[in-house]
């Protein structure tokens, strides 16, 4: 594939780099300069292991200063050169007068700027200091708007972006997973309202990554086979779960679906990572994803919060051979006008309650438009539904 991305560096040094819909803008983009007074760039956080899980805590308490829900006037997200209500011309953390798709280096990372691997024996009472690398992704250089309302080709090309990030973090020393994900909506606690996600790369293996990793390896090496293939190939065969069915990926909501709404996007090919689709695994994947967000929205008529997650292969080549590319879509909305909240059982003990039933939320989600709030879906559509 041509290269569709310029990279630059903001003025505190942390890189930013430019996507572009087509490979001439990429060739004809000079990248700006940041005319900014930054500060320098924060020392790193702590990362402290707890003994009694066996998992690691990020402490980052420079990030309690990060920017908050700002009027779109000042928001970091769109181009420089927009006038705020004083009318001095703003300087945003995107010095372009306007832009396709961006990914920078977040100013208040959770991980980082430095990559370096973890302790293999790491003890109580002995902080290291927080390795890794935190990314945020600008989907468009609108300020209102969502992933779910961008046109095809803006997602595919967010979609190019996440595969090249994942590649090229992956590649950093001592990052053991890369994790693309987006928070959407003020009740999951999203800090800008401009269409963003962002991209971790994290020193060592999450506790979900590492329980669906083993959970993948240990049935490869009883049976032979691959758990995501069997777990894909049932939904297909049952059916009524199924939500759309591309020439690439599936759109289903899960026999045991934790969540009030929750879509998983399955590739139908074995590849771990977003790096390893090809060019139209890519274009299906985007067009899926699409269906499956609007019809989300669709639902009951407002914006539906959410948490999109791709579950990507960590590091390890054990744990590598047997994980299956897929995105989970989770929403705490229950129904129009509710959230369900994490209490004892799911916040203590990790077991979850469900209060609605995937097949009928499935049954729902078939029935409502793939297309955007207002745009009209094709008369007839022979990959969706079951």
């Amino acid at each position: 594939m041509t290269a569709r991305h310029v990279s630059g560096r903001l003025a505190d040094g942390r890189e930013i780099l430019y996507f572009f819909d087509d490979a001439a803008s990429a060739a004809s983009f000079i990248p700006p300069a940041d005319p900014r007074p930054l500060p320098p760039r924060p020392e790193p956080g702590e990362l402290r292991f707890d003994e009694l899980s066996g998992e690691w805590t990020a402490i980052a308490a420079h990030r309690q200063t990060r920017t908050y829900l700002p009027p779109a006037d000042q928001c970091p997200l769109c181009p420089s050169g927009h006038l705020a209500a004083d009318g001095r011309r703003r300087e945003s953390e995107i010095p372009a007068a306007d832009y396709d798709v961006v990914v920078f280096e977040n100013r208040f990372p959770s991980l980082g700027p430095a990559a370096g691997p973890v302790p293999v024996h790491p003890h109580w009472g002995q902080p290291v200091p927080s390795t890794g690398r935190c990314e945020v992704v600008a989907f468009t250089s609108e300020h209102s708007g969502s992933f779910a309302t961008l046109p095809p080709r803006r997602a595919r090309t967010v979609l190019d972006a996440w595969a090249e990030r994942t590649a090229a973090l992956s590649a950093l020393p001592g990052v053991a997973q890369v994790f693309v994900f987006e928070n959407r909506g003020a009740q999951i606690g999203v800090t800008l309202h401009h269409p963003h996600g962002q991209i971790y790369a994290y020193p060592y293996v999450t506790p979900r990554a590492a329980l669906l990793a083993e959970r993948a390896a240990a049935h490869l090496a009883e049976t032979g086979t691959l758990l995501g293939e069997r777990l894909l190939a049932a939904e297909q065969r049952d059916g009524s779960r199924v939500i759309m069915t591309g020439e690439h990926f599936t759109s289903y909501v899960p026999w045991a679906a934790r969540w009030p709404l929750e879509v998983h996007l399955t590739a139908h090919r074995h590849v771990g990572r977003l790096d390893e689709l090809t060019d139209a695994e890519r274009e299906d994947a985007a067009r899926v994803y699409l269906d499956a967000l609007n019809r989300l929205d669709n639902l009951f008529g407002t914006p539906t919060p959410y948490i999109a997650a791709w579950h990507q292969a960590p590091a390890d080549p054990r744990l590598r051979a047997a994980a299956w590319l897929h995105l989970q879509i989770t929403s705490p909305r229950r129904s129009a006008d509710k959230l369900k909240f994490l209490a004892g059982s799911e916040a203590a003990m990790g077991a979850f309650i469900n209060d609605t039933v995937p097949e009928q939320i499935a049954e729902r989600l078939r029935a409502v438009s793939g297309a955007p709030a207002g745009v009209s879906a094709p008369a007839s559509n022979p990959v969706a539904g079951r």
